[in-house]
């Protein structure tokens, strides 16, 4: 299988993804319904995935993100737009006609196959001899470790199991591009972080293009190289795992990628003092002892505890800011603890201190006006 470039495993700039791209939407649109009533599910897509990465399409329910793998995939034409893969114009040809291949949510394994026959079945019907299904079909289970699975019937497997199955089949085709729409999508947390891991080692194996529909923030953060940021059918943000996340290009980014405490108008002067629209991450603020020293160089607003809630290795702290000093309230912020570091005091009606640094807020005030102006 072709191996990705070091360069664009490392999350090359857009110059770069350019000029190594493995998949490039320029201008796409995509319209439903007819043309005096049309429903816009993409807008003006433009978009460069490099060869080798593992990218992720996030956005909410509805946002288009299907929409657009489809049209990679070739089960949907856009409505305008172009489409490559590997530099060639793919945008008319069927999904036969393009060098990739699709895993979806519903694995639609054969269950009368053997493990073996379902990841063979893609090379059978190419009339591939039998001899090489064979061999690559046992390729591809070592790849997603399931060789000692190959007589197994697909309901003698778990989900998981089942999954692997698919990206077996998927890859024995030895795409140069891999679609995954909402691929763990039907299973249960605990196996979903699970393949979240096996993921990410399968395509770092292979070093083909992976690109991921998802509408799970934390899924995307955890697999991906790079993310788009979809809503209502226009690409919001779009760059690596942590810069989206450390950096929202807008309130939308803000609120969808992760949690923030987004602040505007009243509540933006009760917290810090000025107008604007900003946000802050809830890991970034510390919940202190008012008898505590105010730390040095950060901004400190007294709180009263309205909600503690332990999540395993982490803690929650819900607390509202009052009014004071001619400034409005109450506000509501939410902090993130680690429960090692937490301290079993905190509950409701606790007052406190909360604490962060300057570079802990994001102001989102020219953005979030340029957003709203786009829209």
């Amino acid at each position: 299988m072709p191996s990705g470039t070091a360069v664009s495993r490392r999350g090359a700039g857009a110059d770069d993804d350019a000029a190594v791209a493995q998949i490039e939407l320029i201008g796409v649109r995509k319209e439903f319904g007819d043309s005096r009533h049309p429903v816009v599910a993409v807008e003006g897509a433009d978009l460069a995935i490099a060869d080798g990465e593992l990218f992720a399409i996030l956005g909410p329910s509805g946002s288009g993100k299907t929409t657009l793998l489809r049209m990679i995939a070739g089960f949907e034409q856009p409505t305008a737009g172009t489409i490559k893969l590997g530099g060639r114009d793919v945008t008319a040809l069927p999904p036969a006609r393009r060098d990739t291949n699709t895993v979806f949510q519903q694995y639609a394994l054969f269950p009368h196959m053997t493990v073996t026959q379902n990841v063979e079945y893609g090379l059978r019907v190419r009339g591939v001899g039998k001899a090489e299904r064979r061999r690559r079909a046992t390729e591809a289970l070592e790849m997603v470790r399931l060789t000692g699975h190959a007589a197994r019937k697909p309901a003698e497997l778990s989900g998981g199991q089942q999954q692997r199955v698919a990206l077996a089949r998927a890859l024995v085709g030895r795409p140069r591009v891999l679609l995954l729409d909402e691929p763990l999508g039907a299973l249960d947390l605990k196996l979903r972080e699970q393949m979240q891991v096996e993921l990410k080692a399968i395509q770092r194996e292979v070093g083909i293009t992976f690109v991921i529909v998802t509408h799970d923030q934390d899924e995307a953060l955890t697999l991906c190289d790079r993310l788009v940021v979809l809503n209502e059918g226009r690409i919001e943000q779009i760059g690596a795992a942590r810069e989206v996340y450390e950096h929202p290009a807008n309130r939308f980014v803000a609120d969808f990628v992760g949690t923030s405490n987004v602040l505007d108008g009243d509540s933006a002067r009760a917290v810090l003092g000025r107008p604007g629209t900003f946000a802050i991450r809830p890991e970034r603020i510390a919940v202190l002892d008012p008898a505590a020293p105010a730390p040095a160089g950060q901004r400190t607003v007294t709180a009263e505890v309205a909600e503690v809630v332990y999540a395993g290795p982490i803690t929650r702290v819900a607390a509202t800011v009052t009014g004071s000093d001619g400034l409005p309230g109450p506000v509501r912020l939410t902090a993130t603890l680690l429960s090692a570091e937490a301290s079993t005091a905190l509950t409701h009606g606790t007052r406190v201190v909360l604490a962060w640094p300057d570079t802990a807020v994001r102001d989102l005030t020219d953005l979030s006006t340029e957003s709203e102006e786009d829209s």
